[in-house]
This record gives structure tokens, sequence and C-alpha cells, in this order.
């Protein structure tokens, strides 16, 4: 089984809430059928929209939507029912082969079939900073940064994806996908994102670190940062 994430935008004119209510009611099904499993979508709903402060932006429309799902093969050739039920959801979608890592697994508070998951995700679609080989880039991020964004941060799920490929023409060049979960406070509430409540030198030292450690490997003018709402499709299998 190969692991794909899809970027889906919405079409001109069409709000973000609207159009993550139209995917919401038929695309778990229809990807399904297609043979999608181990379903997952992230919307821009209402919920979030007290976190529009912390939105990152590279691509201009920004992505609307997120699809996690597995596939026997990411071939593009065992792929058309796919790309099919993607094109009648988005006005246009983006396709990448990942490898996926958990590093946190939501315990916490796990997905209930179909409904919106507590708290909020951030989908983090990041890029690698230039000067970096992409061999130190990892490095850092696996041996560094995996420890402080579990030591500096409230989050429930933290999940890696590394973006092995590009699987439709003209995918925006990220290197890697990233899903983390937090309490529905850390969307306005930094000292909750940063797990450090009536504590100021906790949050500053956490800022601190979190901050130092991104810009050792990330590329700020290459991302895009998105809180959503995450729902899970599994039980459909």
């Amino acid at each position: 089984m190969e692991k794909i994430i899809g970027a889906l935008w919405a079409a001109p004119g069409e709000g973000r809430e609207d159009y993550g209510a139209r995917i919401l009611a038929t695309l778990p099904q229809a990807l399904h059928a297609a043979g999608a499993r181990r379903l997952r979508i992230n919307l821009r709903d209402a919920a979030i929209a007290p976190g529009e402060a912390l939105v990152q932006q590279w691509q201009d429309p920004q992505q609307a939507a997120v699809v996690q799902f597995w596939l026997p093969s990411a071939n593009a050739r065992f792929r058309a029912d796919i790309d099919a039920v993607l094109a009648a959801h988005s006005a246009w979608f983006a396709l990448w082969l990942v490898c996926e890592s958990t590093i946190i697994a939501n315990t916490a508070h796990p997905p209930a079939p179909g409904v919106r998951t507590w708290g909020w995700s951030q989908s983090s679609f990041i890029s690698f900073r230039p000067d970096m080989t992409r061999t130190a880039a990892i490095a850092h991020w696996h041996a560094h940064h995996t420890r402080i964004a579990i030591e500096t941060q409230a989050n429930f799920e933290y999940v890696q994806n590394l973006i092995v490929r590009p699987l439709t023409e003209g995918a925006p060049a990220y290197d890697a996908y990233v899903e983390e979960c937090f309490p529905p406070e850390a969307l306005s509430k930094p000292e909750v994102f940063f797990d450090a409540v009536g504590n100021k030198a906790k949050f500053d030292a956490n800022l601190a670190a979190m901050m130092d450690s991104c810009h050792g490997f990330l590329d700020f003018s290459r991302g895009d940062i998105i809180p959503t709402s995450q729902f899970d499709f599994a039980h459909l299998d």
C-alpha cells in the first residue's frame, strides 16, 4: 500500500466553508468507491476561524482542503478513478506520494467515524531550505526538530509525511506534509499551543526553541500552513 496526500482547490467565488460542506457530503463515499482506504479529509470550516492568524501562505489561491488516503499502487495507470473523483470535487487538485511516520498517535482524542475530531489540525505543507541538501534537512528534521516539536507543544497527534514525489503535473514543490492536532484553545492562545499556560518563562523558552529549530531547516517563503478541521473516514473500510 502507498499513501497519497492531496490538496484541493475550490472554484473561484466559492467560499471555503461552502466548499467544505459540499465535498464532505459526497467525497468520502466517492473516494472509497474508487479504491481509497484509511481516508481522512481536512477542511477549512467555521470551527477553525479563530486561527486565521496562524495561516502562512505560498500558494495563491491557497488550497481549501486536504485529503489523505492509501492505495495498493499510486501509479497513474491504477489511479484513474481516484483522479476522476477529485476532479469532480475541485477546481484543481494536486497529489503527492508520501512516506508516513506517526510520531504521536492520537490516543487522547481518537477520531470518531465521519464526525469532526476534537480540537483542530494544523496542516502544514513545508519546503526545506534551498541552501541545504535534502539529506541534511531531513537529518535536522528527524534528529533534532522532532524532539523539539514533542517537548514544546500541546500536540496530541503528530504525523510526518515526507514527500517521495509529485503524482500530478504542476503540483507545488513541497518537501513534506505535516499534520499536528491541538486543543481548540490553541487556535487563538499561543500559551496553549506551546503548552505553557500560566508560565511565561516556559512559553518564551518553548517559542524560542521552536523558532530556532524551524529556521534550521525550513524555507518559510515556500510553505502553506493551514488550520483545519479533521474528519476521519477509516470506518468506511
